[in-house]
């Protein structure tokens, strides 16, 4: 039984490495649900009111995930709950979210990892952190077209965005669930077939 999860910036590809993976090895693909999350556009047009609301949603639902995928044969999680934490961080310290509300976020993480604990599986078996520069994945926001993730439309974005990419390395650095590999996404396209296959060889290997 493996369990695979990605971690990265928003647009570094998490999704699209979660297919090809799950296809590769014959897993279950296990999706961050975006499409039916109503919370996160109005996240994107009002941060200090809908961030905690957001966070917890997110929580509830990569709780669930990883739950589901720990109990499975074999899986890959496009986004977990190991990174969550992060952007709940950077939300209390851009004054998003009150003090009582990350502490009511941070005890209901601890419980949740509590949860974990004490389940057969406890953790992945790998966690591939998709890393490229803030051009690339700007670039692939602009690509995939989601209007409120648009700087665009939105130029106060640019600020959130940079301050992710910037705290990404450290907690990466500070991630001890389970083993790791890094995947450089500006020198990797597997759109490319020949690159495609490098990295499934890469992640078996690291399996």
């Amino acid at each position: 039984m493996s369990v695979i999860v990605l971690a990265g910036m928003i647009g570094a590809g998490k999704s699209s490495y979660t297919e090809l993976l799950a296809s590769s090895l014959e897993s279950k693909a296990f999706y961050e649900e975006i499409q039916d999350n109503a919370l996160l556009e109005k996240f994107y047009e009002d941060p200090k009111r809908w961030a905690f609301a957001l966070q917890i949603y997110f929580l509830n639902t990569r709780f669930r995930s990883i739950k589901a995928a720990l109990t499975d044969k074999h899986n890959v999680l496009d986004r977990s709950i190991y990174e969550d934490a992060l952007f709940t961080q950077i939300n209390y310290e851009n004054g998003n979210m009150s003090k009582a509300e990350m502490a009511t976020y941070l005890d209901l993480l601890s419980n949740m990892m509590e949860e974990l604990d004490g389940m057969p599986k406890k953790a992945p078996d790998l966690l591939i952190y998709l890393r490229g520069s803030l051009d690339t994945v700007l670039t692939r926001i602009k690509k995939r077209g989601r209007s409120y993730e648009q700087i665009q439309e939105h130029p106060e974005l640019f600020a959130y965005y940079k301050q992710l990419h910037s705290r990404y390395d450290d907690w990466f650095a500070s991630y001890d669930k389970s083993p790791t590999l890094l995947i450089p996404i500006d020198e990797i396209d597997i759109s490319d077939p020949a690159d495609a296959e490098k990295v499934i060889a890469l992640v078996k290997k690291h399996l």
